[in-house]
């Protein structure tokens, strides 16, 4: 019985690739090698995430998820952590569609939105940032636009080929 969602279903495996750093508070512009690995647990129910770059200076960046099927919904959650040192949050409920896993979540910083998709031998993660200010409009990632434009800055994006 395949009990793994569609949207999980082609990520197992390791990956090696480029992440691309947007310049912002945590510095400039730039560009690192990085590798993230994706395995099956609790019988196809659940896929492990982690990820890892190494900065400039020695220093290094890692996250880990998990994804999960929520099965009465039939749809995937996230939980994540990484080592910024923000809290995790609550799981997140991911989109499915065209072939991109999406993802936004909150925390006291702002929004964060993910997106994840698989084309021929590419895997693309993209991160982008919202920061919620006083003047925003209040809890929803698109309040300061009113629908004209995206809140939402890059700060990261990685492409990976399968090792």
């Amino acid at each position: 019985m395949e009990r793994t969602h569609p949207a999980l279903s082609d990520l197992p495996g390791h990956w090696r690739g480029r992440t691309h750093v947007a310049s912002g508070p945590w510095g400039p512009e730039h560009s690192v090698d990085a590798e993230v690995t994706y395995h099956q647990v609790a019988g196809g129910l659940g896929v492990v995430q982690s990820y890892r770059h190494v900065e400039p200076d020695g220093s290094h960046f890692e996250g880990h998820g998990i994804f999960t099927v929520d099965p009465v919904r039939n749809d995937v959650l996230w939980y994540y952590v990484d080592s910024t040192g923000a809290p995790p949050g609550s799981a997140a409920r991911c989109t499915w569609r065209n072939g991109v896993l999406r993802v936004e979540r909150r925390s006291d910083a702002g929004w964060t939105r993910h997106s994840i998709k698989i084309e021929g031998n590419v895997l693309t993660h993209v991160t982008e940032l919202h920061v919620v200010g006083k003047d925003d409009g209040g809890d929803a990632p698109d309040a300061a636009t009113n629908g004209k434009a995206s809140p939402y800055k890059p700060f990261m994006r990685s492409e990976f080929h399968r090792v």
